[in-house]
C-alpha cells in the first residue's frame, strides 16, 4: 500500500496566482460600483465623499485581461522593485567584500555574554523607526543582514526576519508620530496633529514589548533545541560563518570604512525621510552610490562591481517578483470596478449604534480593509471620511476612530498574504511557514488591540 502524500503548502507564486485567480471570478460575481471622491480644499488630498457610494456597469475582468494585468502590475511595482535592487545589492556589496563579517565578529567579542540583547535592541531601534517615520519598505535591505546575523547567533534565520519584520511593523501600527497614519488621519478627522501622543506612547511601549518577548522566546527556545526551528532544513540564504569563525575574523581598516558607510547610509536615510521628503526614489540613489563606493574602497573595478551587483539582484529575484504578483490582486479588483463594493459593505459592519460595539467593529473593519488597501495613507482618504461620520452617530471619540485605523492599517500587515508574500520574498520563506511562527502573535496582538480600544473609550480618549 502507497504511503500517502503529505499537503504541502504550493509555492508562494502559486498561492498568489490562485488568489489572482479568485478575485478575477469575484469580478463576475461581486456588482460593480464606487465612491465619488472629491478635492479637500484644506488638505489638498482626494477623499472619499460619504454616502456616496452606488452602482456601476459591470466590468468583469477576462482571463486575457488578468494576464496582462500581471504585466501592469509588474510596470506599476517598478518603483519598489528597483527600489529592492538597489537596497539589496548594497547590502550584498557589504556581505561580499567581507566588511559585514568582520564587523559581526568584532560586535560578538565586544558583546562577550550579552549577545541577546540584540534582540531587543534592534526590535526597538526598528520599531521607532516604524513608529515615528513611518518606515516599512525601507529595511528591507537589511532583512538579509540580520538574518545572517542571527544564525551566527545560534538562533535561525527567522528570528533575524523577525527582529526587522516584527519590529517595524510593530513600530508603524503602534504609531506615536508616523505622519503617513497618524498625521494623514487625524487631519481628515479634523483633529490636532499628533494629539493624544501621550497615549500612542504607552501604546507603543505594550506593543513592542509583546513583540520583543515572543520572538526572544522562539528565539531562545531554537538556540536551546535547533530541531524546534520552524525552517529547520529550510535554504534561506543567510548560512555563513559559525559564531566562533565569526569570533576570529580581522576587523581590518577598510571593513570599518565600509560599514561606517553603512551607518552613514542609515542616518542620510532617516534624515531624508524626515526633512527632504525622500521616498524610495531618492534611498534607492544613495544605495546604489554607496554600494559603488565601498566596492570602490575595497579596491575592486567597476566591472567587478558591476559583476556583484548582477549577482545580487539575481540573489534577490524571487523577492522583488513577488511583489509585482501581490499587486495584481488590488489591480485585478480595481479594474473590475469591485473595490469600493467590498469598502462600502465592509463599512457598514461598523455601524451599530453601541458606541462599544462600534468601536469593535470599527477595529474589525480596518483590519478587513488593510487586505484591499495596503496602503496607509490610501486607507486613511478612503475610510476615514466614513468613519467619521459614524463615530459621531455612535457617541465614539474621533481619536478612538484615528486609533482603531492605526491598529487595523498596521498589525494585520503580518498576516494579510498580500504584505507577508513580499516579506517572505525578501527572507525566501515559504510562507506557511511563516504564519505557524506569526498567527500566534498575530493573535495576541489583536486581542491587546481590543483591549487599548475598549479603553480608549471607556476614557473617552480625546483630542488632547
Amino acid at each position: 500500500m502507497e504511503e500517502k502524500k503529505k499537503f504541502k503548502i504550493p509555492h508562494t507564486y502559486v498561492v498568489l496566482g490562485i488568489m489572482i485567480v479568485f478575485v478575477t471570478i469575484l469580478t463576475w460575481i461581486v456588482p460593480a460600483g464606487e465612491f465619488e471622491r472629491a478635492v479637500d480644499e484644506v488638505t489638498g488630498r482626494t477623499l472619499v465623499v460619504a454616502g456616496s457610494y452606488h452602482p456601476v456597469d459591470s466590468n468583469p475582468v477576462g482571463l486575457f485581461r488578468m494576464l496582462t494585468l500581471v504585466q501592469e502590475s509588474m510596470v506599476g511595482s517598478a518603483g519598489i522593485i528597483f527600489f529592492i535592487f538597489f537596497a539589496y545589492s548594497f547590502v550584498y556589496m557589504e556581505i561580499k567584500c567581507g566588511a559585514f563579517d568582520s564587523a559581526v565578529g568584532a560586535m560578538l567579542r565586544k558583546l562577550h555574554g550579552h549577545k541577546a540583547f540584540i534582540i531587543p535592541l534592534f526590535m526597538l531601534v526598528f520599531g521607532l523607526c516604524g513608529s515615528i517615520f513611518g518606515m516599512t519598505e525601507e529595511t528591507y535591505g537589511l532583512i538579509p543582514v540580520f538574518m545572517a546575523i542571527a544564525v551566527a547567533l545560534r538562533y535561525d534565520a527567522l528570528v533575524g526576519g523577525a527582529i526587522v519584520y516584527v519590529g517595524v511593523i510593530t513600530g508603524f501600527a503602534a504609531a506615536t508620530l508616523n505622519p503617513f497614519t497618524v498625521g494623514v488621519a487625524q487631519t481628515i478627522a479634523e483633529l490636532p496633529m499628533y494629539s493624544g501622543v501621550w497615549f500612542r506612547c504607552i501604546v507603543f511601549v505594550v506593543f513592542i514589548t509583546v513583540s520583543i518577548v515572543y520572538v526572544m522566546r522562539y528565539a531562545t527556545k531554537v538556540q536551546r533545541d535547533p530541531s524546534r526551528s520552524i525552517v529547520k532544513g529550510i535554504q534561506l540564504g543567510a548560512e555563513g560563518m559559525s559564531e566562533e569563525e565569526l569570533m576570529k575574523t580581522e576587523f581590518t581598516t577598510k571593513h570599518k570604512i565600509c560599514m561606517l558607510l553603512f551607518l552613514v547610509t542609515v542616518i542620510l536615510i532617516m534624515f531624508g525621510a524626515i526633512k527632504l521628503d525622500w521616498y524610495i526614489n531618492q534611498i534607492a540613489g544613495l544605495f546604489l552610490g554607496m554600494m559603488i563606493l565601498v566596492g570602490l574602497i575595497q579596491g575592486y573595478s567597476f566591472s567587478e562591481i558591476a559583476q556583484i551587483f548582477v549577482e545580487g539582484c539575481r540573489d534577490i529575484m524571487f523577492g522583488v517578483l513577488v511583489c509585482g504578483l501581490a499587486n495584481t490582486i488590488l489591480r485585478v479588483m480595481q479594474d473590475g470596478m469591485i473595490v469600493d463594493t467590498i469598502i462600502n459593505a465592509i463599512m457598514s459592519i461598523a455601524n451599530t449604534g453601541n458606541r462599544y460595539l462600534s468601536a469593535f467593529m470599527m477595529l474589525v473593519t480596518q483590519n478587513l480593509l488593510n487586505f484591499f488597501i495596503p496602503s496607509g495613507s490610501g486607507q486613511a482618504m478612503t475610510s476615514m471620511p466614513i468613519m467619521v461620520p459614524i463615530a459621531d452617530m455612535a457617541g465614539v471619540s474621533r481619536q478612538v476612530t484615528v486609533l482603531a485605523y492605526q491598529f487595523g492599517d498596521g498589525f494585520s500587515n503580518m498576516i494579510w498574504p498580500t504584505s507577508v508574500a513580499a516579506w517572505c520574498g525578501m527572507m525566501k520563506l515559504p510562507m506557511d511557514k511563516w504564519y505557524k511562527f506569526a498567527l500566534p502573535l498575530g493573535g495576541i496582538l489583536f486581542l491587546v488591540q481590543t483591549a487599548f480600544i475598549m479603553l480608549a473609550t471607556a476614557i473617552n480618549f480625546g483630542p488632547f
